[in-house]
């Protein structure tokens, strides 16, 4: 059908479904389960989108100011959704709390610092 977008395969790393685990497990323990799942399906909502519109995402301050621009980003706030696009896949790095310290969170997870 012309016009209909080309989809996408989306894939989590270990590291991205190992955070979304840790994050159910923290609002569960802190809030409330049913509040942890609303959470969780909607950062999976936000995940399964890329399948259609992966390049829409902007690329994550902090690794544009190392001049790299290779990952893109985006958002269930204030949860932020890292990923890349490389042929027809879109690989999931990291979903994490946007007010964590991003800059250390992202070197260590993307560029093993």
């Amino acid at each position: 059908m012309a016009g209909t977008p080309a989809m996408f395969t989306v894939l989590l790393t270990e590291g991205a479904e190992q955070d979304l685990e840790a994050l159910h497990d923290y609002i569960c323990e802190f809030d409330c389960v049913a509040n942890a799942n609303h959470v969780l399906d909607a950062l999976m909502d936000v995940v399964l989108s890329l399948s259609r519109f992966p390049q829409r995402g902007s690329y994550p301050k902090e690794l544009v100011a190392l001049g790299i621009k290779e990952y893109r980003q985006t958002f269930f706030k204030p949860y932020r959704v890292i990923y890349r696009v490389t042929g027809s896949q879109v690989l999931v790095y990291l979903i994490a709390d946007g007010r964590r310290d991003m800059q250390s969170v992202l070197a260590r997870r993307l560029l093993g610092a």
